[in-house]
């Protein structure tokens, strides 16, 4: 079996005429991957977001606003059966830090890492039976578990100005 394969002659002309626009292209590829664009950071912009929503259920809702220094908030909730959490945190050079004030049965005081919980539950680390079967009979409690705080470095700071969160 013979194969048909021809193979055409070019002149020396056209093979540096080829040559030079490989070379060319090769150059461009290499150039246009080492080039390196600047990242430039612009000052931070203060910012101030919230929402709140209501329905059958209960209600929910968040706030919180930066000013370049710091990050200050809020976010909670409270049900139909008047089960409620409020939680306020700030976050700045010093670190994340949250106060959480509810009433969620199996909760009681305590501050572990940077954060303090306030409840005003019943019965402490015990069960609730509620009104009506609405309650949380039988819950098995676990311990509140935080974070220690983070420091992380070469961070741009988003802004946020905020009044001190108030101590217990």
């Amino acid at each position: 079996m013979r194969s048909n394969i021809s193979f055409e002659v070019i002149d020396t002309k056209t093979f540096t005429m080829i040559s030079q626009i490989a070379l060319i292209a090769a150059v461009a590829v290499v150039a246009s991957a080492s080039v390196h664009v600047p990242v430039h950071h612009h000052a931070s912009q203060p910012y101030k977001f919230g929402y709140s929503v209501k329905d059958k259920h209960g209600e929910q809702h968040r706030e919180e606003a930066g000013d370049g220094h710091a990050v200050r908030g809020s976010y909670g909730f409270s049900d139909a059966r008047g089960i409620h959490r409020q939680v306020n945190y700030v976050a700045d050079h010093a670190g994340f830090r949250a106060q959480v004030k509810t009433n969620e049965p199996g909760t009681a005081n305590q501050n572990p890492a940077a954060v303090h919980l306030i409840s005003d539950a019943p019965y402490g680390h015990g069960g609730y039976a509620g009104n009506a079967g609405l309650g949380y009979a039988g819950v098995v409690t676990a311990p509140v578990v935080a974070a220690a705080p983070v420091r992380y470095t070469n961070v741009v700071e988003a802004p946020v100005r905020y009044a001190d969160v108030a101590a217990p």
